[in-house]
Parts: C-alpha cells; structure tokens; sequence
C-alpha cells in the first residue's frame, strides 16, 4: 500500500529523514501515549499505560529497536474532544512520530486528521467508533481493538438469544461513542423484531437520573442497553436499585471498571457488558501476564493487552520497514500482519482489524468478571 500526504506532511517526512541522518542518530525513539490522565476516566489511561509501559520495559530489555531504545512521553486529554486536537498538536510539536490513543472515541476522532496530515503514526488500542476511520481515507490510523458495530451486533445477538426480552430501553450519553454504540444495539435489535420502547440519552456528569429511570418504570421495560462510560452506569445502576427497578443493565467495554463498584454498590451484581475476548487466559500469554505481574500490573483489564499490541505494532513496524520513519512504517503495518498477545493482527484499507472478537462477561460486587453462562 503506498501512502500518500498533504504538502505538510510529505515536508515533515524529509525533515525527519535529514533529522535522523544527523545529530539525533543517537536518540531513543519516542512514543506518546495519549489519553485521559485527569477527569473522570483516568482508569482508562491508566489501563492503557500499563500495556504500553509493559511492552516498552520488554521490547527495550530484548535490545530495544533498530539498536534504539523506546521512550514513552504521557501526553494527556482528559477524555474530552475538544482536548484531543491540543494533545495531538503537542505530540507534533514535539516532532514525536508514534502515538498509542487516544483512548476514548470523542477525543480520538478530532485528533487523527492532525495526525495523518502530519505523517505521525497512531495506533488506539481502545477507541471503537466507527467515525474514528470510516471515509476519512486515513493511511496513518490503526487500531488494536474492534469497533462499535462489531461490539454492538455481539451484544444484541446476546440479548436477543440469551436474555430474550419482551421490551428494551436503549440509553446513552449523548457522546461519540456513548450514542454509536447504542443506535448499533438498537438497530440490531429492531430488525429481529424486538421492541425497543426507549432511546434516550443522558447528560455525562449528572448525579440524578431519576427522570429516566422514572420512564423505565412507566414503559415496563424487562432490559436496558446503556451506551457510555462507568461513573453514568453505575449511578443508573444504584439509582434503579433505589427505586426498586428491578431489570437486567448491559453495557459496553466502557463500563468495564472496578471504578463503578464504588458507585454502584451492590446494585452492580450481575450487570453484562460486552469486552474484548479475556486474552491474559491464553496460555501462550502466560510470560506477558507474568510480567505485568512483576510490576502489580493487571493483564485482564478491557486495554492492558490491546495497548500491549499496539506498541508491540509500532516496534515491529518499524523493525520491518528498516527505518524510523513513520510514513513507512504505516506501510509496513499495512502491507503485513503481526503477532501479538491479542493474536496475529492485520489490518484493512482503512487501519481496522481484519478480525476482532468481544465477548459478554457478568460483573460482580468484588470488582471481578467472568465470562457469561447462562
């Protein structure tokens, strides 16, 4: 696949060529991470880092790459969309050519045209919506995680041969990948038939959402699909206990935090969500998990191992072309698979996976999950 660029970023890519045939020979490579280090996500961040500063501490032990060490630079922002462009023109700024994130959809989706106009590689580990590669014509956007409609036709082909339900509200938070998630489940279920009596979103940040529960009492709804993020689920959750709404919640990956257990309190028993399939029980894995071990890291968490491979991607790719230059080591990735702790990855035309697979899981009041059986 041969890449193409603005005037912009075809100037960057011989800058940095002459960059790296002189005095920054010597540099380490640098990879940012960006993503939520503030706000009310932070864990997500947090997720991703762990992945990233597992794989960085491997691969620079092994010899590092092209006789260079890897360097991670945290750039953080908040989660919040209008933050992603900031972050994105820092990292550019900063003439650093590898980017792992963003992590959250809103952000990721209004940072990649700075990215790919500027020939800087970015590889997200935990951003689905589908808006984040779809039309765009990106060559310099991978993920390491599947989309919004590929988790969203897993949870409603669940609910629709598990759970079975005679009436469904569909709610979400009004965000990019809240509100994606939730018209895909929604959709889905519409065409095989099943009634969904609600679809409303919520404001992310409120603290009563008694309005909106009060209208699942009044449609007598037997399940509810919430399309967000943690801190919203787990006051839907307590709040619906509180008023004696007795019905099954389901989620996305991004309720998936031992976070909402605090928030939820015991309401949280049994709630469903949709996450990448548990890679950390792999058995070839085994050494990887052991190594977050060593460092009181989590493997098993929704983006430990995503963001493990997507570093794991960026060394490889650079390995394959021969050269740190990003444009090429988009190429690379484009042109070829690689192994990783999430399997042998390869990409499409547009930087997502060829093939991703979620799994539904059932949360518990310790904070752990376990894959559904019904």
């Amino acid at each position: 696949m041969k890449i193409r660029f603005t005037p912009v970023a075809a100037a960057m890519s011989l800058a940095t060529g002459l960059l790296l045939s002189g005095a920054a020979h010597a540099d380490n490579i640098r990879i940012a991470l960006a993503g939520p280090f503030t706000g009310s996500v932070t864990q997500y961040g947090d997720m991703v880092k762990q992945g990233v500063d597992t794989a960085i501490e491997q691969i620079n032990a092994a010899g590092g790459v092209l006789g260079k060490q890897l360097e991670l630079v945290t750039v953080d922002d908040a989660c919040e969309p209008k933050q992603g462009p900031v972050a994105a023109n820092r990292i550019v700024n900063d003439k650093i050519h590898y980017v792992v994130g963003h992590v959250c959809s809103g952000a990721t989706i209004a940072a990649t045209e700075i990215y790919n106009n500027e020939g800087v590689l970015m590889v997200t580990p935990s951003a689905t919506a589908p808006a984040v590669t779809d039309g765009k014509g990106y060559e310099m956007i991978l993920r390491t995680i599947g989309r919004d409609d590929q988790q969203g036709p897993a949870a409603a082909k669940f609910i629709l041969e598990q759970i079975k339900p005679k009436k469904v509200a569909v709610l979400h938070d009004k965000q990019s990948y809240g509100q994606g998630i939730a018209a895909s489940v929604r959709s889905e279920l519409q065409k095989a038939g099943t009634e969904v009596s609600l679809f409303e979103g919520i404001n992310a940040g409120d603290s009563d959402y008694s309005a909106v529960i009060t209208k699942l009492k009044s449609t007598g709804v037997d399940f509810v699909y919430f399309g967000g993020y943690h801190p919203e689920m787990g006051l839907l959750l307590r709040q619906a206990a509180e008023q004696g709404v007795k019905v099954h919640f389901m989620g996305p990956e991004g309720v998936g935090n031992p976070d909402i257990n605090a928030i939820a309190g015991k309401a949280v028993e049994g709630m469903l969500l949709t996450l990448p399939a548990d890679f950390s029980q792999d058995p070839d894995n085994q050494a990887i998990v052991k190594a977050f071990q060593d460092k009181k890291r989590d493997a098993s968490g929704a983006f430990q191992l995503s963001a493990y491979a997507a570093t794991i991607a960026i060394a490889e790719g650079i390995k394959g072309a021969g050269a740190d230059d990003p444009v090429k080591v988009a190429e690379y990735l484009h042109a070829n698979s690689v192994k990783t702790p999430i399997g042998q990855i390869s990409w499409n035309k547009q930087g997502d996976l060829n093939d991703f697979k979620f799994d539904v899981f059932s949360w518990h009041a310790d904070g752990s999950k376990t894959v559904y059986n019904k």
